[in-house]
């Protein structure tokens, strides 16, 4: 029996989670006021903070530190990795601390774990984190040879339903082609070939399906006219694309229920909004099955979104002609950094070294 503590710092909490193989046995988010997490010049700097709040909390919840076999962290904005497990060392460390790709809160998971598990000699890892990147270099060429596409995805949650997709075929996940759609604030649709991720959009910065806070693709004729036209700032031109894209651009709302709740009452405009975004999506998945040549074992569709049944039978319609459709609505982070830890700790899989 192994014990794990998965450990995902967020903006202003960082959540924890102790995992006795694959069961959850105690989960908290603990919080931390604006006041104090801006009182830190760097992100990085925050991490002997954090740390003091998790031991703190797992002393109130009488769990003693030494009871753990292993401690996982969210991964942050690395170099370029392939998708797995990997083990925290000196390089990871040094790399967050510079912080070359930007800083941000996920950064901090791997020096927690590393800090917390090196007294106790135990292992420290992070698994799939966003820095996940496995494209292929023909998705990566636009017709700019300034700007190449980049990998930036749920990698996270996409390699742990995945999996459970490949575990429901009863085939092993290198063995197959699975098109994952992670649909969330953001969406990211993924063509898994033999347990790679060779294509996906840039879920973050105008690339794929609009979603219900981000535009996703638009044509750049109209785009380039508007950044140059002195109406817009900057900042004003990316939160029409993050933030204040998609749905709530359209219909004024991301919240799901209230979207619903609209389209129950009849309001045909938020209905049809809707059914852009799915058919957008749909046309991502489309997409995905021309960069497997057509061999898909299954379509998956994942996040928050998925738990609306008119949005996945709205995809289905659409997509079932390719291969059958597994849904696993929802994300659950820390299960899947748990599970990552412990397919290592049980020789299921090896960790990966940060080089």
């Amino acid at each position: 029996m192994f014990q794990i503590l998965a450990i995902n710092p967020g903006s202003t909490s960082t959540k924890i989670a102790i995992y006795q193989n694959e069961e959850l046995i105690y989960k908290k988010s603990i919080r931390h006021s604006t006041e104090v997490i801006q009182s830190f010049d760097r992100v990085f700097d925050q991490y002997n903070f954090r740390k003091d709040a998790i031991l703190d909390t797992l002393k109130e919840a009488n769990i003693s530190i030494d009871s753990f076999d292993a401690i996982v962290g969210r991964g942050g904005l690395l170099k370029p990795i392939e998708g797995g497990t990997y083990l925290v060392n000196d390089e990871m460390l040094n790399f967050i601390e510079s912080a070359p790709r930007g800083e941000h809160a996920s950064n901090l998971g791997c020096v927690i774990a590393k800090d917390l598990a090196d007294p106790l000699n135990i292992p420290a890892f992070i698994v799939d984190p966003v820095a996940v990147d496995e494209m292929e270099d023909i998705a990566r060429f636009t017709g700019m040879p300034s700007i190449q596409r980049q990998s930036l995805f749920h990698a996270l949650n996409q390699k742990a339903v995945a999996l459970k997709a490949a575990k429901l075929l009863n085939k092993d996940y290198h063995d197959i082609n699975l098109i994952v759609a992670h649909l969330g604030g953001g969406i990211s649709v993924g063509a898994h070939e033999l347990g790679r991720v060779i294509d996906v959009n840039n879920a973050l910065d105008g690339d794929g399906p609009m979603s219900p806070e981000r535009s996703g693709s638009v044509p750049l004729g109209p785009l380039y006219k508007m950044a140059l036209s002195g109406e817009h700032t900057l900042k004003e031109i990316q939160r029409m694309n993050y933030g204040n894209g998609g749905l709530v651009a359209h219909i004024g709302t991301n919240d799901g229920l209230e979207i619903n709740k609209l389209i129950e009452q009849g309001d045909q405009k938020a209905k049809f909004m809707v059914e852009v975004m799915c058919y957008q999506i749909a046309k991502e998945i489309g997409s995905c099955a021309t960069v497997l040549k057509g061999k898909v074992d299954a379509i998956v569709l994942t996040g928050g979104l998925a738990y609306d049944d008119f949005i996945i039978d709205e995809i289905r319609s659409r997509v079932s002609f390719i291969s059958e459709c597994i849904v696993f609505p929802g994300e659950d982070e820390m299960e899947s950094l748990a599970y990552g830890a412990l397919r290592v700790l049980k020789n299921i899989e090896s960790h990966k070294v940060y080089k």
